[in-house]
Parts: structure tokens; C-alpha cells; sequence
């Protein structure tokens, strides 16, 4: 379970009162989901506040991380650059460059998360990490649902959007026979001469 310490310190200035261990999750959930960040078309988080989930430092996490590079393959965890950093503290309403770290910090994808637990050797890791590993799952499911709603909303798009075309036909039709041409009509039948 995670400490009620690493919650407030997560949570900034947030100091939620939790009654019942249901609330305690609740609260949790929303706390790691709003530390996902979509960086290079993954879903990460940052060694920041991974460390503060697992209840340690992060500079001792990133001690961890580079002394067992082995087990941290690159498609597991990314170091930010300069602009995506700068991108994070302009878009994601963090303070400054100085809440990073005051450097590059580390991301670390769903299975980068996993892999820190194994690192670390903690039963809070291992506890938090399953965690984070059950949202990143359920934010998945989330977005395979979004997929199939946004292809029937496109289905749809393309019918109304056909039968506009249609509709518009019958409208500039019926303007023509409302309004016929001004234009003089010949006569049809017997013409006399003269």
C-alpha cells in the first residue's frame, strides 16, 4: 500500500482526508494517472515521481537505474531532451525546470515501470508498480473503446456528409423550377404566315 507520506508529497498542497481504504485507492489512481505523460507517442513517467510513489530519492532511483542499465533497455525508458523538457513545464502546469531536477529527466514507459520495481527490490515498489501497470492497462482499454466509437462516428460523418451532397441536388433543383428562366419562350403549334 502506498504511505499516506508519498500521497501529500505527490499531491503538492492536495492533503486529502481518506475515511475509508476505497477513497485511499481512488485518490491514488487519480494521482498516478495525472503523472502520465504522452512523450514521443508513448506514455511515460517521470523519474520523479516514480521515486516519490516508491518511496525513495530520485537521485538514489536514478543511482539504481544507471548501475543496472542492463535491465533497462532503451525502449523502456527515455531521457528527456532540452525542448522536450521546456514543452513539459510550459504545457503540463509544472513550476519550473527546477521540479524536473534541475537536469534531463528520465521517462520510464509501462514496462520501464515494472523493470524500476525488480531495481529497486522494494515491496512498496513492487506494490506501486503493479499499480501504475493496472492504470496503464485500463487507459488502454479506454482508448481501443475511444478507436471504435471514433470509426462510427466517421461512418456516420461520411453519410451525412453523402447525403448533404444529395440534399443540396434536390435544393438546387427545386430553385430551378420555382425560378424558371426569364428568357422568351418559343411557341409550339400552328404558325400562321403573316
Amino acid at each position: 500500500m502506498i504511505s499516506a507520506h508519498c500521497v501529500n508529497y505527490i499531491c503538492g498542497s492536495l492533503k486529502p482526508v481518506m475515511a475509508k481504504a476505497a477513497n485511499k485507492i481512488t485518490v491514488v489512481d487519480e494521482i498516478i494517472v495525472n503523472k502520465i505523460y504522452y512523450i514521443r507517442k508513448q506514455k511515460v513517467m517521470l523519474d520523479r515521481n516514480l521515486a516519490a510513489l516508491y518511496g525513495v530519492q530520485a537521485i538514489r532511483l536514478r543511482e539504481q537505474v544507471k548501475r543496472n542499465l542492463h535491465r533497462v533497455p532503451s525502449n523502456f525508458m527515455l531521457r528527456l531532451t532540452a525542448k522536450e523538457a521546456e514543452a513539459m513545464v510550459s504545457q503540463n502546469a509544472i513550476p519550473s525546470k527546477q521540479y524536473l531536477g534541475g537536469f534531463l529527466p528520465y521517462a520510464f514507459t509501462e514496462h520501464g515501470v515494472l523493470m524500476l520495481a525488480t531495481i529497486l527490490k522494494s515491496k512498496q515498489a513492487m506494490d506501486v508498480s503493479i499499480r501504475v501497470i493496472e492504470i496503464f492497462v485500463k487507459m488502454r482499454e479506454m482508448l481501443s473503446v475511444n478507436k471504435d466509437i471514433l470509426l462510427q462516428i466517421q461512418k456516420v460523418e461520411k453519410k451525412l456528409t453523402a447525403h448533404d451532397a444529395d440534399i443540396r441536388l434536390i435544393f438546387d433543383a427545386l430553385k430551378q423550377l420555382l425560378n424558371p428562366p426569364q428568357e422568351p419562350r418559343k411557341r409550339i403549334g400552328f404558325k400562321p404566315d403573316g
